[in-house]
């Protein structure tokens, strides 16, 4: 049938193009557009096969084998397919296992069941040549594709290179059509809501709850400051550094609101619970996006979770305060909210942290969201809510 496949080696290709445009292999100092690599991967596909594009199947690791954010954008792409092996890490590097496994069994089925007169193969790994020789067999064109190497040398199994129909180097000005080196976050961005947590001054031992805010202008020092204070807070002597919503009801008022900031729900030493005495019976009785959800909106949430949220922490913090605010019955609860910021009341942010582990945001060590992914969906929740409740006070 005249029709190609691809099938790439997430590893490969993404460690490749760190190694070239970074310097060293980690996939985090890149970022990757997948939409355009995914198209990039068909044009290129189809011109060299000369046929039409069947499917691409993107093969990676992942953490117990839990969709990322990465791989759900892609899996609901056209002509994409993704396949999952395990990521386990082993004297401080991580390591999949499985996928050239997968890899090995899709190729020789492809070719067996004749689906496709090309497979195109994005990989160096010499475990495939195997799988590469059955294709051959079976009567299928195989074109093997290697990432530019940044010392100019192969960065693939020579074995595979030489059993190969077709050859060919996808080059720096292929890989940045869609590859670049990952940049620090700018000023003003997510990097200042979290500097702006870190800058807050936890309550001193001994300070008494019901001591009054100081006034607007009285020369107190404000309770977000700029680089001084953030390198005083990150020198302080606290086993915490970052206040928890425990700490600041220990105040008995709230903290001046700095811009979009949020709070950590867990310390150190695991979950805060609070109790009742610790929020007010209002803000308790806020409430969950679950009391405000029927079947028929449980039913298409579901669906845009698959099919349109990608998983981005600030992303997921965002669709779920829309959802939240959205369903509101009127502007007495947002009122309330408003007033617990920048503290996430208790129930709700243990919903919102629930829900953002079905996006494969759980950190691979006891199950738990990684600390800056937790700042992350929170920063996402406030922004969403200092939107809504900019749109209810717009005049009409």
């Amino acid at each position: 049938m005249d029709r190609c496949v691809v099938l790439v080696d997430a590893g490969y290709l993404l460690g490749a193009a760190a190694s070239l445009l970074a310097g060293e292999p980690a996939r985090a100092r890149i970022t990757v557009d997948h939409a355009r690599l995914i198209q990039g991967l068909r044009e290129r596909a189809e011109a060299d096969t000369g046929c039409d594009l069947l499917r691409i199947y993107w093969f990676d690791g992942a953490p117990d084998r839990v969709p990322q954010p990465e791989h759900r954008r892609l899996r609901v792409m056209p002509r994409v397919t993704v396949r999952l092996g395990a990521l386990t890490r082993s004297d401080g590097r991580w390591a999949q296992k499985g996928v050239d496994a997968a890899m090995h069994a899709e190729l020789t089925e492809l070719a067996r069941n004749r689906a496709c007169a090309d497979i195109v193969l994005v990989t160096g790994d010499g475990d495939l040549l195997p799988g590469l020789m059955s294709a051959k067999e079976h009567g299928v064109a195989v074109h093997l594709w290697a990432v530019q190497a940044a010392d100019g040398d192969y960065n693939q199994s020579e074995d595979l290179v030489a059993e190969a129909d077709e050859r060919r180097v996808l080059d720096r000005a292929w890989i940045t059509r869609a590859v670049r080196v990952s940049e620090p976050r700018a000023e003003g961005g997510l990097a200042s809501d979290i500097a702006a947590i870190l800058a807050a001054p936890l309550p001193e031992k001994g300070e008494p709850a019901d001591q009054p805010a100081a006034p607007q202008g009285s020369g107190a020092q404000p309770a977000v400051a700029g680089c001084e204070e953030e390198e005083r807070a990150a020198a302080a002597p606290s086993a915490k550094g970052v206040p928890t919503p425990k700490d600041l009801a220990s105040l008995g008022r709230p903290l001046p609101p700095p811009a979009t900031a949020t709070l950590r729900w867990s310390s150190d030493r695991g979950w805060v619970e609070r109790g009742p005495s610790e929020e007010s019976a209002e803000t308790a009785a806020l409430p969950t996006l679950a009391q405000l959800t029927t079947a028929e909106q449980r039913w298409a949430d579901r669906e845009e979770d698959i099919t349109a949220v990608g998983g981005d922490p600030f992303e997921v913090g965002q669709v779920f305060a829309r959802r939240w605010t959205g369903r509101l019955p009127g502007e007495s609860p947002l009122r309330q909210l408003a007033t617990e910021y920048p503290r996430i009341p208790h129930r709700i942010d243990g919903e919102l942290l629930r829900y953002a582990a079905r996006f494969g945001l759980l950190a691979h060590k006891d199950d738990q969201i990684d600390e800056q992914d937790r700042y992350a969906i929170r920063a996402g929740f406030w922004r969403e809510v200092d939107t809504r409740s900019g749109a209810e006070r717009a005049p009409s």
